[in-house]
């Protein structure tokens, strides 16, 4: 095995994007008790993906020699990062609305725990709100929805790499 191959290694690639996982939910934690910016629905939302994706590339990590589990975990991660993407892009979109064209601002999550059914609370957090279209923190002119859907189209690549090597692994 070369040592470009050895570097791609599905579980070196696994380890990356775990890692990396870890790191995007360490900074929406910073963000949120350091900095004091209050996750919308969509952020929650988007928070739930990036730790959907960090289970499947653990777990593709973990489990590299076994070709079912490899298999699995890797289509586990491709989908996560599709609604990754779906929800970061939606964001992006809500975040663009002019505003008059913005959705009213909902109540808290607290408030929906404690009210609303759970199908409700599903609904309104896919569909985001007017707290979604605030940009609160941007970097090199790209807000936050915008960095998790570069990063997660890069989970989607990979990992679509991944599916493809262990399906080709077992043929």
């Amino acid at each position: 095995m070369s040592i470009q191959q050895s570097l791609l290694s599905l579980k070196n690639l696994s380890l990356i994007g775990f890692i990396t996982c870890v790191a995007l939910l360490a900074s929406a934690y910073f963000f949120e008790y350091q900095m004091e910016l209050e996750p919308c629905p969509m952020c929650i939302m988007q928070r739930i993906a990036t730790l959907m994706v960090a289970i499947g590339c653990l777990f593709a990590w973990l489990f590299h020699a076994n070709t079912i589990l490899l298999k699995v975990s890797s289509v586990w991660t491709l989908l996560s990062s599709f609604f990754g993407i779906y929800l970061s892009n939606h964001h992006r979109w809500l975040q663009s609305l002019p505003e008059d064209q913005v959705p009213a601002c909902g109540p808290s999550l607290e408030y929906m725990v404690d009210a609303l059914p759970i199908n409700e609370i599903i609904t309104v957090l896919l569909r985001g709100n007017g707290n979604c279209a605030e940009v609160s923190w941007s970097f090199l002119s790209l807000s936050m929805p915008a960095w998790l859907l570069v990063f997660f189209i890069g989970f989607a690549i990979a990992s679509g790499y991944a599916c493809w090597q262990s399906f080709k692994r077992s043929a």
